[in-house]
């Protein structure tokens, strides 16, 4: 454990985890990719002119961005309601992360309330949690808002909906996330920032974002909260 994580840990009183990445691989049995080909598909039903470049696009949640941007409500529903679909397929083969348990059990132990703020959406975070037997140690589920993905992290908003149902101060409260989009929603949002890097390339763009401490394993987190 590094002094600066257990410093930090000391100066907190709840955990937010982003889903994806610090919990686990969602798309781990259903790739990613093949889910965004699904929804450019529902686009492509529906009428909608694909540019090449979204038709290549390999990330779902980039899609519905897109999508999004577009103003139109009724494809944004459409692509909404799909990729809630995938993903809750998508979580009964998710893989989990290494240790991502752990620190949900060791900051339960130690006294910390736990939440999970995600880009995905609050059902498939749920099933997952449920089927692992860690829905009791995590409240709130704070996932993607539907059809306004405009207002997913790296916006304030999801991580301040949970600070708000944890009733703690936002500089009491530090989100562990795998992407800058949680690094930098944290900064916006006054809350600690822990990122977790789990490809070599992550240490230094999070450390560059201003992330309160990187880790490269759950494993350190666990450690620091046993």
């Amino acid at each position: 454990m590094t002094a600066d994580l257990g410093r930090l840990l000391g100066e907190v009183g709840a955990v937010l985890l982003d889903f994806d990445g610090p919990v686990c691989s969602i798309f781990a049995g259903y790739p990613a990719p093949q889910v965004a080909a699904e929804l450019v598909d529902v686009l492509r039903r529906r009428g909608v002119d694909v540019p090449p470049d979204l038709a290549s696009e390999p990330d779902p949640l980039e899609v519905l961005r897109r999508i999004g941007a577009t103003g139109d409500q009724g494809v944004t529903r459409a692509v909404e309601d799909a990729l809630c679909a995938a993903e809750r397929q998508a979580a009964e083969s998710a893989e989990p992360t290494p240790y991502g348990r752990e620190v949900i059990v060791a900051a339960r132990q130690a006294g910390l309330p736990v939440a999970v703020v995600s880009n995905n959406s609050a059902g498939a975070v749920t099933a997952y949690l449920t089927a692992h037997r860690l829905a009791g140690h995590v409240s709130p589920v704070v996932g993607r808002p539907y059809a306004e993905p405009a207002r997913m992290k790296p916006s304030p908003e999801p991580i301040l909906q949970a600070v708000r149902a944890l009733k703690m101060p936002p500089s009491r409260c530090v989100l562990i996330g795998d992407s800058l989009s949680d690094i930098e929603g944290a900064r916006a949002s006054g809350v600690r920032a822990i990122g977790y890097a789990n490809r070599p390339a992550k240490v230094e763009a999070f450390r560059s974002a201003m992330a309160d401490v990187v880790i490269t394993s759950m494993s350190e987190l666990a450690q620091a909260l046993m």
